[in-house]
């Protein structure tokens, strides 16, 4: 059986590598590829990689253009989604790569976003517990942030097992250029970027609350840098631990919560995760270990950004909702070199 999918913000980043991935889908036919300025234009003269569209073009990103979806997947700028999903039929499920229904606590969204609290919807990360059901389940599935996935994921285990404490978590996550958009801005002209890493939002990055929601984290102090690489987030995350802990302890808590998971790694001892190692995938490569001087819990992860941390974790959560293999259409095995 085939589902139709609508994909609204077609033509930014994460939208092209959601066609891509669903060019390629054995049960998922795209119906509509929205855009707002690009409309009308060939999808391969925006995304010129996408040679199975053809002479398909991108359509206006309105209810009317979407109307034959069964699912409807969007990748516009945060704040756009909650108007479109409004106007949309109670029955047609939507994933959401945006933010406007992530956060529970809407003084949280105030804090860090712009415009009124959307509301809710069902959290998009099959690997926490429990939620893989819960988004089988569901009609409206917010999907998670990019460097929200590779942070949660690293910090989730040790959090449940008890190992670490809530309280003053420290994250320091490298991302590649992509992860912006592709709005033209200088500082990511290829002249600003190539050689150099440099910090922003630091102290105020707006996944910090999405961060503390899934993870139980209590404090969150994170510290975002841009890399010169197109793709690609590598998460470093430290915790205290509440007793002393050793490096087996560490690992064995990240194995055990991602026992049986296929898109997420664990990788054997003395093996580091490389952003290298995940392009173009759905996958996490996680390790962890304990600082030998100071005692906290370190635990790296990495993703690709515009996969695991963006148009593949969709595709999955599209796949739970339609009934599909949750694999379907995505893979685990990098492009080296």
């Amino acid at each position: 059986m085939t589902f139709k999918v609508a994909v609204a913000g077609a033509s930014g980043y994460a939208g092209g590598e959601v066609l891509r991935l669903l060019a390629d889908h054995p049960q998922l036919d795209v119906v509509a590829a929205g855009a707002h300025s690009n409309a009308g234009e060939y999808i391969t003269a925006v995304h010129p990689h996408l040679s199975a569209y053809g002479d398909r073009r991108f359509t206006p990103t309105t209810p009317e253009a979407f109307n034959e979806a069964d699912l409807v997947i969007m990748t516009l700028p945060h704040g756009q989604s909650a108007a479109l999903a409004a106007q949309l039929p109670a029955g047609q499920k939507i994933v959401d790569l945006g933010a406007d229904h992530r956060l529970e606590d809407a003084a949280a969204w105030e804090s860090y976003y712009s415009g009124p609290h959307a509301g809710a919807w069902t959290y998009g990360l099959p690997e926490l517990p429990g939620q893989r059901e819960r988004i089988a389940a569901a009609d409206r599935v917010a999907a998670t942030g990019c460097y929200a996935v590779a942070t949660i994921l690293a910090l989730r285990p040790l959090l449940d097992a008890g190992i670490a404490s809530p309280e003053d978590v420290v994250v320091v996550a490298a991302s590649g250029t992509s992860g912006a958009g592709n709005a033209p801005k200088k500082s990511l002209l290829a002249s600003e970027v190539s050689g150099s890493i440099s910090a922003y939002k630091v102290g105020a990055h707006q996944h910090v609350p999405e961060i503390k929601q899934a993870s139980g984290a209590a404090s969150v102090s994170m510290t975002p840098l841009l890399a010169p690489m197109p793709r690609g987030i590598l998460s470093t995350v430290t915790a205290k631990p509440v007793a002393e802990a050793t490096a087996a302890d560490v690992r064995a808590a990240l194995a055990k919560a991602y026992d049986g998971e296929h898109f997420v790694h664990v990788l054997r001892e003395g093996q580091w995760p490389a952003t290298a190692s995940v392009f173009g995938t759905n996958a996490v490569q996680l390790q962890g270990t304990v600082d030998k001087d100071s005692g906290r819990i370190i635990v790296t992860a990495a993703i690709d950004n515009l996969g695991k941390g963006a148009a593949a974790q969709v595709v999955q959560c599209a796949n739970l909702m339609l009934g599909l293999p949750e694999a379907a259409g995505l893979t685990v095995n990098g492009v080296a070199p």
